[in-house]
């Protein structure tokens, strides 16, 4: 069997995982060329071949010896228009990269379309852990209905080092960059971006229905305290910042990103640190989990150079490779607004700690139609006290209005947080 010949765009860290994890295919796969942005900038990979190294990305998408192109740069520009190119000049692609996929990926797998090339991206979910593939083929006969997953390991770690060492946001995050769990401008994961970017490509594939990113619920985890997490842990629950996506028998798509109040005897209560998962479920297979390393060199590298073999297993044998791996998600998804949508929440409140603050909060629930399941109060001083409250099952917008009341009367000092629980 020939060899195919690729080209790597980027040789950070994932990339360089992929060129350390492809020297063990050289009998299948010949590394072509390799983009990087300094040809003079010092790499830790032994035994490098420096003479593949180019300044110049374009060198790669048209060279007309290349079979694949592996973009591992990130970013949206210039990946867009080299992964473009690269379509346009009968180039199969292996890609990483989450935003792109997720901000335009319905015009990408159109172009890939119009021009019989496969895009692969098994690395963009959920770094290590195998989801497309399987999703694609080995759960296809299933009607999955309901994803609900920790995709991103930054939030999770942070949550889990607040929890065990019961410190406050700032501390473990600063904790998190020094280790290089967090960058130095953490907001992409932390603002819950980089999970939404996820939860869009996952969900299309799994529902089988486009779903568009402008319009998701997006939350990060910035206001949670060590005290939500303390309170939480009293109601019997763990913070995490969950992923979820659901879809009804008339085709509306319910997608979001932000952090939930999780059971304790819940699989996701006990995935900690830098630990991803996924929990998909569908008939008839019920609930299937995925778990393991979401992001890294080597667990993204496998992910990446998996892509590539499945490639190479089919370039020159087949005039439409790998038809299965293919993008026919036509229609898209009617989408559920937030404020539409039923969850139980929990709410914290500073009050005047003064008899009948309690009976003041029910009336305002009562007169919004929410029921409360559960009360936690906690004298801060004479004057003062601390008040949790979690709610049975409420309308969003119903929890909205009582907030925005709860926010003029008198007897409640401050709204401290407002956290849904998975339902």
């Amino acid at each position: 069997m020939a060899k195919i010949k690729v080209g790597i765009i980027g040789l950070g860290t994932v990339g360089s995982g992929v060129y350390k994890t492809l020297q063990n295919f050289k009998d299948l796969v010949e590394i072509k060329k390799i983009s990087v942005r300094n040809i003079n900038k010092p790499r830790n990979i032994e035994n490098l071949d420096e003479s593949l190294l180019t300044e110049n990305s374009e060198e790669i998408v048209n060279d007309s010896d290349i079979d694949v192109v592996v973009e591992v740069m990130g970013g949206v520009n210039p990946a867009l228009s080299l992964i473009k190119q690269a379509i346009n000049n009968k180039k199969h692609i292996v890609t990483a990269n989450k935003e792109l996929l997720a901000k335009h990926g319905e015009e990408l797998f159109q172009l890939a379309k119009e021009n019989n090339t496969v895009i692969l991206y098994e690395a963009a979910i959920a770094g290590g852990i195998p989801l497309i593939m399987p999703v694609k083929t080995i759960l296809r006969a299933n009607n999955i209905t309901k994803i609900d997953a920790i995709l991103n390991g930054t939030t999770n770690y942070i949550l889990t080092k607040m929890d065990e060492d019961n410190a406050p946001y700032e501390k473990v995050l600063k904790e998190a960059q020094e280790l290089g769990y967090a960058e130095t401008d953490p907001t992409g994961d932390v603002e819950g971006f980089d999970a939404a970017y996820k939860i869009v490509t996952l969900a299309t594939i799994a529902f089988n229905k486009r779903i568009k990113l402008n319009g998701i619920y997006r939350e990060g985890i910035t206001k949670i305290t060590d005290k939500d997490i303390k309170f939480a842990n009293e109601f019997g629950y763990k913070i995490k910042l969950i992923a979820t996506a659901k879809i009804d028998e008339n085709g509306y798509a319910d997608v979001r990103v932000h952090p939930m109040l999780v059971p304790k005897e819940h699989v996701l209560a006990t995935i900690n640190n830098v630990t991803n998962a996924v929990m998909l479920s569908g008939k008839p297979v019920g609930e299937v989990i995925f778990t393991g390393p979401g992001a890294g060199e080597m667990p993204t590298a496998s992910s990446v150079v998996g892509d590539i073999l499945s490639l190479a297993a089919e370039i020159g044998k087949t005039d439409y490779p790998l038809p299965m791996m293919r993008c026919n998600h036509n229609e898209e998804a009617k989408r559920i607004d937030i404020g539409e949508t039923k969850n139980r929440y929990y709410i914290s409140l500073n009050t005047e700690n003064i008899p009948g603050t309690i009976g003041i909060i029910g009336t305002i629930c009562g007169k919004h139609k929410i029921n409360l399941s559960d009360i936690l109060q906690k004298s801060s001083n004479k004057n003062t006290a601390e008040v949790v409250v979690i709610t049975a099952l409420s309308k969003e917008d119903d929890i909205k209005a009582a907030l925005k009341e709860m926010k003029n009367t008198k007897a409640i000092l401050k709204i401290n947080n407002l956290i849904r629980l998975m339902n």
